[in-house]
């Protein structure tokens, strides 16, 4: 047994979750003390209570899917089963499983609005704060929006975890030693939060790229005024998107990853020796990753807010950098100890049917593999986006010979980064796998997002930089204010760019460890792709992510197509516009992007919701094991690229933009001939990176867990087409 008690897990997990929301409040007590007179948050709210109206009847006929077909799995019976898998013992009936992962899955969907929303909330507070703090300096409004992110990130983290563990001791005063029930149940919180998100990010992403998009080519390339400029009709709903998008929908995304790589870590746990033996402590193990990490990131913040101070804009991107090796540290430290006293010597875990014998230190590495795969993830994104490096020099050059050079170079920029980011996810599977079967890759993906709120608070830095940007040009500050700003909104984009990269490579692992699960839990031995069944699912799931892609892409394409006649409507017919005589009519846009991302959002949505459904159902689990592996492959090549394709295309820009080497001044300034082509890759990017880039891996997560949660519908009566041709 190991050395940690279980009465001390039970005070451990709350208490660390507990520290994480008292230490977010207070990061937001220091930054609300900087006072702003107005409000900026009501378009963005109101944006996000129309949307979540729509999500809540979604939320209840999906709750009433999830029991109906877990239900009918025995026909509704109340009588206990015996268990699948540990022999000889009864477990709680179907029914039980059909209403608690019913329950689950609205638990986690409103947890997954709540990050969203919050999120959106503190940084539509702290863009007017950091604009104000740039007065005094870019050190204080640095501070300023890295605490806002933080505040945003220590508040995910700890609600995730104290609400998934609230859940579970609830569970367990019905489920008493059916842990298996109890875990399989669960699971459905991993699904709730995913499919939140998977609407927030699709709906957030067009909504914002609509209206950037739309801003950008009327404004900055046909009638060369400055970003953000107020005559600018367009400006507001581009504003308010980055809160929507890049801030609520990223949220609900990296909740949405938390939640799933946690359920798929328990549910493998409960049907190996912890589950069975009935060891707390050691099936806590998923619930205490998380809790050291709160800690961990708590200790880095204090180094980018408290010991190291920020005196010149070049400290501003190596101290944001810092905190990924601080916290990656310090985090494999801290899991060396937890593995030590929170897991016995030995165990064995279930390997699809056998018993695999794992020792701790086992767990050990395949924590801490995914913790610096993250980190390696992280560095190649940056290398690629960020234009104090080569590749994004390059983009930025081939912007000399025009707009179509610079897409060429993009898109090859995109393809060759996906090498490196592919690789590590490669080693820490194998490594993993070999180590603790798919166990060992559920907690690879834990260690890879146990720092979730130091990623948080480095990735919403991003957006609320640029908000805070906008509000100084809007707001007529000076140049020196706005140059501060653009510094920080500089950095930010790269570091957004890693907290991409983060989702995806932990999605890879997620889903892997999902789909391993199901596979498990479907009865299937072994997925043979030499099989006509497991094939054409394969090559279809492979596709699927480039279907979803095409909507995407065409959504914002259509919006933008909209926002762009409406704001060249507006700069023809209203009077004075041009000249700043007369005041833009920003509420025709803001409508534009709202009733767009409201419609638009929901055939992708159907897309990825529905093929687990319909393939499960008509062709069977082998069919839906290729749809999944399929989909997990391809989904991860294709959302790298377009991730890291649209952040180098738009820290091009900037790099022209800012004129800081001898080549950027070459290329400059705004509005030259180099600078225009920049632009439209930038406008090309925006939705590839922050629409259908970062909602890919929610596409692969989301399949996956669903398929885990209908798994036993889908074993009794699944598969129909096939049974009767």
């Amino acid at each position: 047994m190991g050395m940690l008690s279980e009465g001390l897990t039970q005070v451990l997990i709350p208490v660390a979750a507990l520290v994480g929301i008292v230490f977010a409040l207070l990061q937001w007590y220091v930054v609300s003390k900087v006072k702003v007179s107005g409000d900026s948050s009501s378009g963005a709210t109101s944006f996000l209570f129309t949307q979540y109206k729509y999500l809540s009847v979604f939320m209840c006929v999906f709750a009433a899917i999830i029991f109906l077909f877990l239900g009918s799995v025995k026909g509704f019976s109340t009588k206990s089963e015996p268990c699948t898998y540990n022999k000889g013992s009864l477990c709680k009936p179907a029914l039980a499983n059909a209403a608690f992962s019913t329950v689950a899955f609205l638990l986690g969907a409103l947890t997954s609005v709540l990050s969203g929303f919050l999120g959106m909330k503190i940084a539509t507070y702290a863009n007017a704060r950091t604009t104000l703090e740039a007065r005094k300096g870019v050190g204080k409004a640095f501070v300023t929006a890295f605490r806002s992110g933080a505040v945003m990130g220590f508040l995910l983290a700890a609600n995730g975890l104290l609400v998934l563990y609230i859940s579970i001791l609830l569970f367990k005063l019905y489920y008493g030693d059916d842990w298996e029930g109890l875990y399989e149940s669960i699971t459905g919180y991993g699904l709730g939060g995913s499919s939140m998100a998977l609407f927030g990010r699709v709906g957030g992403g067009i909504y914002t790229k609509a209206a950037d998009v739309g801003a950008d080519l009327v404004g900055k390339v046909e009638l060369n005024i400055p970003e953000d400029d107020p005559r600018n009709p367009a400006v507001i709903a581009d504003n308010v998107g980055d809160n929507v998008g890049d801030i609520a929908g990223m949220g609900s995304d990296l909740f949405g990853s938390y939640a799933e790589s946690s359920c798929a870590a328990l549910f493998v746990a409960s049907i190996s020796s912890f589950g069975i033996s009935h060891d707390y402590t050691a099936m806590s193990f998923p619930l205490i990753i998380s809790s050291v990490g709160i800690v961990v990131c708590l200790i880095t913040t204090l180094f980018a807010t408290d010991l190291f101070k920020i005196k010149d804009v070049s400290e501003i991107e190596p101290s944001l950098k810092r905190q990924l090796v601080v916290s990656t540290i310090l985090m494999t430290v801290g899991i060396a100890m937890v593995s030590f006293f929170a897991l016995p010597s030995e165990f064995t875990i279930f390997n699809f049917g056998t018993e695999k014998v794992v020792k701790n230190w086992h767990l050990f590495f395949c924590v801490a593999i995914g913790l610096w795969a993250g980190l390696v993830i992280g560095y190649t994104t940056e290398y690629y986006t960020s234009n104090a490096y080569s590749p994004v020099q390059d983009v930025a050059d081939s912007c000399r010979t025009g707009a179509a050079t610079n897409v060429i170079f993009g898109l090859a920029l995109g393809y060759k980064s996906v090498i490196i980011p592919i690789f590590s996810i490669a080693i820490a599977i194998f490594v993993s796998f070999s180590l603790a079967a798919m166990y060992g890759i559920a907690v690879a993906a834990l260690g890879m997002l146990s720092t979730i709120a130091t990623g948080l608070a480095i990735d919403a830095y991003g957006p609320i930089s640029d908000n805070a940007g906008g509000i100084a040009e809007m707001a007529g500050m000076s140049h020196k204010i706005r140059e501060r700003t653009d510094a920080l909104d500089a950095a930010g984009n790269t570091t957004a760019a890693i907290g991409k990269g983060f989702a995806i490579g932990s999605a890879a692992l997620v889903s892997l460890a999902l789909f391993g699960a199901f596979v498990s839990r479907a009865g299937i031995n072994t997925v043979d792709v030499l099989t006509p069944k497991v094939f054409i699912g394969l090559i279809v799931g492979a596709m699927l992510p480039y279907w979803f892609s095409a909507m995407t892409m065409k959504s914002v394409g259509s919006a933008a197509l909209k926002m762009v006649e409406e704001v060249r409507r507006q700069f023809k017919t209203i009077p004075g516009l041009m000249e700043g005589r007369a005041k833009p009519d920003y509420a025709n846009c803001v409508k534009i992007s709202t009733d767009a991302s409201l419609r638009e959002m929901i055939p992708p949505g159907a897309l990825v919701m529905l093929t687990p459904l319909i393939t499960g159902t008509l062709f069977g689990v082998e069919t839906l094991a290729g749809v999944l592996a399929g989909s997990l492959v391809s989904g991860v090549q294709v959302a790298i690229s377009a991730s890291n394709t649209g952040g180098a295309w738009d820290n091009a820009k900037k790099y022209i933009e800012a004129g800081v080497s001898e080549h950027a001044k070459l290329l400059g300034p705004k509005g030259s001939d180099a600078h225009k082509a920049a632009v439209i890759g930038d406008t090309i990017g925006d939705p590839l990176k922050d629409t259908s880039g970062p909602s890919l891996n929610i596409l692969i997560k989301l399949m996956a867990v669903e398929s885990l949660v209908f798994a036993p519908f889908f074993a009794a009566h699944g598969g129909l087409l096939f049974k009767y041709l």
